[in-house]
């Protein structure tokens, strides 16, 4: 099987979007302002951590079960294209960043991932999701 390696993103975070109501934001700008965070960004990093930390032991067990690949897995073309000489398909599973090289075709893509599982973010052309979109779980 193809041997996976890791790679420095672009960026290492993803943009996320939130709606809060009037008073909880408040609530955080007051806190903010009171020194207590640098801004709001800082609190919501800070309240999501300490619920993952909190969840520690129940989603490191999810990982297991599950059989997730924590952190970032990057595949290659030259990657994909060892897997299916061999007559291989891959089961991607990843609890983080999967990156698919931007020089895999949607052909390649379909030929060697048999399921794809993504829980984060997934780098890949839009023609390569398009093509593996039946394959997501």
């Amino acid at each position: 099987m193809a041997e996976i390696h890791e790679f420095k993103p672009k960026a290492d975070s993803e943009k996320i979007t939130i709606n809060l109501g009037y008073v909880d934001l408040g609530h955080i700008d007051l806190m903010v302002r009171d020194g207590f965070y640098s801004n709001r960004t800082d609190f919501i990093r800070t309240a999501i951590r300490n619920q993952l930390e909190r969840h520690r032991q129940a989603t490191e067990t999810s990982v297991v079960r599950k059989r997730l690949d924590l952190g970032i897995s990057y595949f290659s073309r030259a990657q994909l294209e060892a897997v299916r000489d061999a007559g291989e398909v891959l089961e991607i599973r990843v609890l983080g960043l999967a990156s698919i090289d931007p020089e895999v075709s949607p052909d390649l893509a379909k030929a060697t991932i048999a399921s794809l599982t993504v829980l984060g973010a997934l780098h890949a052309s839009p023609a390569v999701k398009a093509a593996l979109a039946d394959r997501v779980a």
